[in-house]
């Protein structure tokens, strides 16, 4: 089972120590930073379920982060500040966080934050299974014995290669594969020059799939790494 990633960024190195010793002892992975911009950069180069931010940080503050991260993700955000007005807290769920702590707080009830926050996340993002035993994101039904794809009733005509690859990814919502990984799953041989082909087939499943219409896109590219199903 993957291990559930979480992102702490504070300059204070004690505080986040702290919180990591506390959720590691929950079985947890955590990603420990200290500015804004290294938060960014993590979000956009792992794969993360949970970001626990500070809202004064060097670089770039905790709202900044939280506006670009919500450009492309849903992970829960929970702040961590010494803010401790009304304006602020409003201010911080408006633009995007999920959850505000003030300092001091203790560890127990952050983690009890943190599990909360998590199973709401995985609950509502887990894929629904359809009548017809497939996968089923918003309007995407996919089909995996019937080798069917269906956006918002219409029939989807794809190639073997693109159904495969789609199934693939929407069968892992939010973990990322590298190109190398579908290209050795969907075709099953060792990986060498198949960079391009993987490429050329992402691209004509998007444009069939109309992910170039949606806000949040259902094929996510995870820039350095690889592809991520966004359903």
């Amino acid at each position: 089972m993957k291990s559930i990633s979480i992102l702490v960024a504070d300059d204070e190195e004690e505080i986040a120590n702290l919180i990591a010793i506390h959720l590691e002892k929950e079985g947890y992975k955590v990603i420990k930073v200290s500015d804004g911009e290294e938060a960014l950069q993590v979000i956009q180069t792992q794969s993360i379920d949970l970001a626990i931010l500070d809202i004064m940080m060097p670089k770039m503050d905790g709202y900044e982060v939280t506006r670009q991260i919500r450009e492309q993700h849903n992970m829960p955000i929970i702040f961590l500040s010494a803010k401790t007005s009304d304006f602020d807290k409003v201010h911080g769920l408006v633009i995007g966080a999920d959850d505000y702590m003030t300092k001091p707080y203790t560890p127990i009830e952050l983690v009890a934050r943190v599990n909360a926050q998590l199973r709401r996340y995985m609950k509502l993002n887990q894929p629904k299974i359809s009548h017809l035993s497939g996968l089923e994101f918003g309007g995407l039904v996919i089909s995996p014995e019937q080798r069917t794809v269906f956006l918002y009733g219409e029939h989807i005509d794809l190639t073997p290669k693109e159904f495969d690859i789609l199934n693939l990814l929407a069968s892992h919502p939010k973990k990322v594969f590298s190109v190398e990984n579908i290209f050795q799953n969907v075709w099953g041989e060792a990986y060498f020059e198949g960079a391009n082909t993987v490429m050329v087939h992402i691209r004509t499943l998007r444009k069939k799939l109309e992910d170039d219409k949606r806000k949040n896109k259902l094929i996510k590219t995870v820039w350095g790494v690889g592809y991520t199903f966004n359903g």
